[in-house]
């Protein structure tokens, strides 16, 4: 991850340090809480603000903290059903219990 960072930033032109365990972890809170598509529009915007702002450290953690805070605290906009009350038609068996290391799927 080190070396892909690096080359990046070479590749576009900045000089930046990067606490890449603060963006994942962002990212991770906006993934989860929020929905999958949120996780690299926050980080955008984070490393958007975190320009805004000097990308000082101790700011853009600052910032960091108050996006995964945001994001942790998101609850789904108003008349969308909750996704765990949503009948499922599809009877899927609970096999925790089986080893599929094993297992081979096909090409589709």
């Amino acid at each position: 991850m080190h070396d892909w960072i690096d080359e990046l930033c070479d590749v576009l032109d900045v000089e930046a340090e990067v606490d890449e365990a603060l963006v994942l972890d962002v990212a991770r809170a906006a993934a989860h809480s929020v929905q999958r598509p949120a996780a690299p529009i926050t980080t955008y915007l984070l490393g958007y603000a975190a320009a805004l702002h000097g990308a000082d450290p101790s700011e853009v953690e600052a910032l960091a903290g108050r996006a995964t805070l945001l994001a942790n605290g998101w609850d789904r906009p108003a008349g969308l059903p909750d996704p765990e009350e949503i009948a499922v038609e599809v009877d899927i068996p609970d096999d925790r219990g089986v080893d599929h290391t094993l297992d081979a799927f096909e090409e589709i």
